[in-house]
């Protein structure tokens, strides 16, 4: 019994020289452990890459007689925060990629209105649009 003790407090310390069987098995085990515990454990703890998923981040607001609908377009989505031909460029792409009834990219920018957040940044656009 005092031999089991001794050979897993080795173990445990990593106390083997480099050669011997033991330290050989050691590492085989790490290895094994390393290579196959996401097959068995699922490991959950994924960080989140990039911006939230599309969807969430355009929202269909209002639609007002003559067609013209509003969309909330989450400023993440978009490269500068200032009123810029490349930011309807942007605001126009991004639409059309994330609302499904707008995919085929035959719509106008009517109105964009920022809409302000926390430390006076631009937090959503509020975007409207006539197909």
């Amino acid at each position: 019994m005092r031999t089991l003790w001794r050979a897993i407090v080795r173990v445990l310390f990593w106390s083997y020289e480099r050669g011997t069987w033991q330290y050989d098995v050691a590492v085989v085990g790490i290895t094994l452990f390393v290579l196959f515990s996401p097959l068995i454990i699922h490991y959950t703890d994924q960080p989140t890459v990039g911006p939230a998923p599309a969807s969430a981040l355009v929202q269909l607001r209002t639609v007002a007689p003559g067609q013209i609908a509003t969309y909330r377009v989450d400023a993440r989505l978009l490269a500068t925060p200032i009123r810029t031909p490349e930011l309807e460029h942007d605001l126009h792409e991004t639409v059309q990629k994330n609302v499904r009834d707008l995919n085929h990219g035959r719509f106008e920018i009517l109105r964009i209105e920022p809409i302000r957040g926390e430390g006076d940044t631009i937090a959503y656009y509020d975007v409207s649009v006539k197909p």
